[in-house]
């Protein structure tokens, strides 16, 4: 009779909703409750681009407030690849450079769009015994957090297309030996496909 409840409930859920599906509501939860990385991103237009775009990332070159010291040029980086998969023609600055110097590069290689990038915020707390010896601050343990600025802007006109902001911060279970940094990959991805309006 047992077995008869559990393939019950089995089939119900089947009903429901896949395997695939049941994961993902599982992740979302447990990144809500703060057990696993999450971000949260906010735009100010919902404008889509094709996907043939040609996209120039560049970021600025300003130090965030918060204690972290990211590599100079990692948001770049880190946005280059959630881009690259949905938008072939993507091409990134070398290092960080001013807004004009972006816009002129990006004239210069032929980009229809400059995607413009800082850490606005990034707060780099102790996550493993290097970071505790370097700092032994009981304070200091905990989350890392960081917050993203980018300004999407066309090329020719020098219009402001979109605006958006990425806070991230890490999860109990995943914050051991991460960055700032490392949380902006799944985030950037995230923003790609919004781009092409596969998510909301």
């Amino acid at each position: 009779m047992h077995r008869l409840w559990v393939i019950l409930a089995l089939a119900v859920l089947g009903g429901c909703m896949s395997v695939s599906d049941m994961g993902v509501v599982a992740r979302d939860q447990l990144s809500d409750a703060g057990v696993l990385d999450h971000s949260q991103t906010r735009r100010s237009t919902n404008f889509r681009l094709q996907a043939d775009s040609f996209i120039y990332i560049a970021q600025g070159a300003f130090v965030p407030p918060g204690g972290a010291y990211p590599r100079p040029n990692v948001v770049a980086e880190e946005a280059f690849r959630g881009f690259v998969e949905y938008f072939p023609m993507v091409r990134r600055a070398a290092q960080p450079e001013g807004l004009e110097q972006a816009l002129s590069e990006a004239r210069g290689v032929g980009a229809h769009y400059v995607l413009y990038t800082r850490f606005a915020k990034a707060d780099d707390r102790i996550g493993n015994l290097d970071e505790w010896s370097d700092q032994e601050a009981v304070d200091r343990l905990g989350i890392d957090s960081g917050v993203v600025q980018m300004m999407l802007i066309e090329t020719s006109t020098r219009y402001l297309i979109d605006t958006a902001t990425i806070r991230s911060r890490g999860g109990l279970l995943t914050f051991h030996d991460k960055k700032p940094e490392d949380l902006l990959g799944p985030p950037f991805e995230d923003y790609a496909q919004r781009l092409l309006g596969m998510s909301q």
